[in-house]
């Protein structure tokens, strides 16, 4: 009985898609997008957060938290991951592990209507 509760407390303080939502907006607010990407992809240097499991996000951002960093990448996301609660980790990791992907209504078309005929 406990456990459904601790389930559902969240659910119903934030909602499921509020959670996501808060998520998204700490993930830019926080600029976690300047290094992993503003889709969460990751770069050349940077391990992409996207789809990773809740559990695994949740632990390693809460070790940073603690300044727990075995590497030197990982030592340099202690500034970020010390000023985080865990409501706000818990938010972060949802959006990332729940991670949907936006995708533009628009395609883009080039126009050529005003480019020559090739010629010069």
């Amino acid at each position: 009985m406990i456990k459904i509760a601790l389930f559902l407390i969240p659910i119903l303080l934030f909602g499921g898609n509020d959670v996501y939502q808060q998520g998204k907006k700490l993930y830019f607010a926080k600029g976690c997008n300047g290094c992993h990407g503003v889709t969460a992809g990751g770069t050349n240097l940077y391990p992409a957060l996207a789809y990773r499991r809740k559990a695994f996000l949740v632990h390693k951002l809460k070790r940073l938290r603690a300044k727990e960093g075995d590497t030197q990448l990982a030592q340099m996301m202690i500034p970020f991951a010390m000023g985080l609660s865990d409501a706000e980790i818990d938010a972060l990791t949802t959006f990332l592990s729940d991670y949907k992907e936006q995708k533009s209504k628009k395609s883009y078309v080039p126009d050529d209507s005003n480019t020559g005929g090739g010629s010069s």
